[in-house]
């Protein structure tokens, strides 16, 4: 349920499969605030990093079949959070619509660019030097931002430009992703309307 209080752009989405239950808040005009609680602990980074770069508050938790695969949780996570963020965004009036960034991280770089259009796609071009970031299979990274950027109607493009370390490369991602949301949801004060030819997004 997306709702405005005062200038703030929020939602509550709530998903609840065989597999999964997730309950997201996200705040889109918020200060980076979070409490994150997946039972995957890598994740809860990320997303936290998510959250704090993109200046978003989120409370999010998920309860999911772990013991049987990270995927099923990962991938719900995406689809709830993306739900959310389509909601708050309300009829998107005034936004700036498009973002980039790239991002540093240590020897690792990522260029990220993202387009609210409604339209999703996701262009991911991201090679490992090893799947595994302890206990996290690497590759998730992925099926989260496909389920978040169709859920959220994204058009987004993730391009590792450099980077050895699958830690730094896929927390530099999800910075940078961040980043590039946070410009693209933000308010130009020229812009009246929905910022197309179209006449909706």
């Amino acid at each position: 349920m997306a709702k405005q209080v005062g200038s703030e752009r929020i939602a509550s989405v709530s998903r609840k499969t065989n597999e999964t239950e997730i309950r997201v808040e996200l705040g889109l005009d918020g200060t980076g605030q979070y409490q994150i609680a997946t039972g995957i602990p890598f994740f809860d980074h990320m997303l936290e990093s998510f959250t704090r770069h993109g200046l978003f508050d989120l409370v999010l938790d998920a309860k999911g079949d772990v013991q049987v695969d990270l995927h099923h949780t990962v991938e719900d996570v995406g689809i709830a959070l993306g739900q959310a963020f389509r909601e708050a965004l309300g009829p998107a009036q005034g936004i700036s619509r498009y973002g980039s960034f790239v991002l540093p991280m240590a020897e690792s770089k990522v260029e990220i660019a993202v387009d609210i259009s409604n339209r999703p796609y996701l262009v991911y071009r991201v090679e490992l030097s090893n799947d595994r970031i302890g206990d996290f299979d690497a590759t998730l990274a992925e099926d989260f931002f496909y389920a978040f950027s169709q859920s959220a109607g994204l058009d987004l493009h993730v391009d590792k430009r450099y980077g050895r370390s699958p830690h730094h490369v896929v927390e530099a991602v999800f910075k940078g992703v961040a980043r590039a949301l946070r410009e693209a949801v933000a308010i130009d004060p020229r812009e009246t309307g929905l910022p197309t030819v179209k006449g909706v997004l």
